[in-house]
């Protein structure tokens, strides 16, 4: 079956090719399921997965003014000074030519834009709300041993694939091996810069499990090894290990208000996508039985 949405079509493939991208995480999580239970699940995900990315898309197209073709034209021109192959950088946006690729290029800067303008009025928590989260999980900071850790990231999510997402965290790691230094590649290649992407001391349990599973056995000053996550490829640095109790609110308040700002800021992305879903027009349909414009790149 095939989707209609806002009158686009989307192809059945493109929602397998979804599932299959969602797999490996799936069927991990999801393990002790009734296999045929787990996959109409996994397939429903998926569907819902293409459906927001192409409501999303679709919202963006009309975020004006369109990015000028000079701009466009310098990051193409970047884009293939960094690529050895050019038809495999029209593999990883998905699109045959270079006048696709801009679009598709254009098609990201508008995404940007527009969830720049939706977050850009979020206010930060308040000082109260920072207390009473402290107050009600002060056990999820007691830990007999916590690290500091800073890592360098590339997200793998709508925006960026797999392979792009890789290519890059490589060229990162293969600068370290020649000398660079972890901090100095922080700005360059990280999606996360915020104080040399410093995620301060962390417990066992606050972040993903696999992340926990490598920066726990580092040694303190020590660097990892390229690494995936459900969230991207990641490269750790540990800079020290403590044994500790319960911090003090003075010690973990800009953590929690980070955390509260990020899930503020989750809220609003989740909310805007479910407004774009009440308003649209979504429906299954044969995908034989006619013909109209497929999505677009």
């Amino acid at each position: 079956m095939a989707l209609l949405v806002n009158g686009e079509q989307i192809e059945d493939s493109e929602i397998r090719k979804e599932a299959e991208r969602l797999r490996p995480d799936y069927v991990k999580a999801f393990g002790d399921m009734n296999p045929e239970e787990r996959e109409a699940q996994l397939l429903d995900w998926s569907k819902e997965n293409i459906i927001e990315r192409v409501l999303l898309q679709q919202e963006a197209r009309n975020i004006k003014p369109q990015t000028p073709q000079e701009h466009l034209d310098t990051i193409l021109a970047n884009l293939k000074k960094n690529c050895m192959d050019t038809q495999e950088l029209y593999k990883d946006f998905e699109v045959e030519d270079d006048d696709n690729l801009k679009q598709a290029v254009d098609l990201i800067i508008r995404t940007e834009k527009m969830f720049e303008k939706l977050l850009e009025n979020i206010p930060k928590p308040s000082n109260a709300a920072i207390r009473q989260y402290y107050e009600k999980n002060k056990e999820q900071f007691n830990s007999g041993e916590q690290i500091r850790v800073a890592h360098i990231v590339k997200h793998v999510d709508w925006q960026t694939d797999e392979t792009e997402a890789y290519q890059a965290i490589k060229q990162a790691h293969n600068e370290l091996k020649n000398g660079a230094t972890f901090e100095d590649l922080v700005d360059k290649y990280s999606d996360c810069t915020d104080q040399n992407s410093d995620l301060g001391n962390i417990s066992r349990g606050q972040m993903a499990e696999e992340f926990d599973d490598i920066v726990f056995n580092l040694s303190s000053g020590e660097v990892s090894d390229i690494f995936r996550t459900r969230f991207g490829f990641h490269i750790a640095k540990v800079y020290g290990r403590y044994q500790v109790t319960v911090p003090g609110f003075e010690q973990v308040k800009d953590r929690i208000a980070e955390k509260i700002y990020e899930q503020m800021r989750v809220n609003a992305i989740h909310d805007f996508i479910d407004q774009l879903k009440n308003k649209a027009k979504i429906k299954e349909i044969s995908a034989d039985s006619l013909n109209v414009p497929k999505k677009q790149a």
